[in-house]
C-alpha cells in the first residue's frame, strides 16, 4: 500500500499564490512519474503538471508560465511533490489531486492517488 497526502490548499484572491505539497509513504521502492491533476464538479479529472524521475516536466497549456512542479530527488526517501501556483485565476478553482507511479518493495508498478485538496480562487 502507498499513501499520498496533499496539503496546502485554501482560498486565495485572484493574482495570489499557493504552494501544494504531497507526501508519499508506504511500500515504496522508487517513484517514477509524479503528477498533479485537478477536477471540478461533474467534470473529468485533468492533468495539470507532471514530473518524471529524470526531472523532465510537462504542463497543461492553461498553467504554463504560472505553475511550477517540483519533487524531492529520487534517492531521497522523504518522497515529496510540490506545485507552486502563482497568478491564480478563478478558473483554477478545483480539487487538486496528487498522483504517483510507484514501484513497490515487491517490484510491482501501480498508480496511486491522494484524496485531494481544495483550491478556491475568489475575491
Amino acid at each position: 500500500q502507498v499513501q499520498l497526502v496533499e496539503s496546502g490548499g485554501g482560498k486565495v484572491q485572484p493574482g495570489g499564490s499557493l504552494r501544494l505539497s504531497c507526501a508519499a509513504s508506504g511500500s515504496i521502492s522508487l517513484i517514477d512519474t509524479m503528477a498533479w491533476y485537478r477536477q471540478g464538479p461533474g467534470l473529468q479529472r485533468e492533468l495539470v503538471a507532471r514530473i518524471r524521475e529524470s526531472g523532465e516536466t510537462h504542463y497543461a497549456d492553461s498553467v504554463k508560465g504560472r505553475f511550477v512542479i517540483s519533487r524531492t530527488k529520487p534517492e531521497d526517501p522523504n518522497y515529496r511533490l510540490y506545485l507552486q501556483m502563482n497568478n491564480l485565476k478563478p478558473e483554477d478553482t478545483d480539487v487538486y489531486f496528487c498522483n504517483a507511479y510507484v514501484m513497490s518493495r515487491a517490484g510491482i508498478m501501480n498508480y496511486w492517488w491522494g484524496k485531494g485538496t481544495q483550491v478556491t480562487v475568489s475575491a
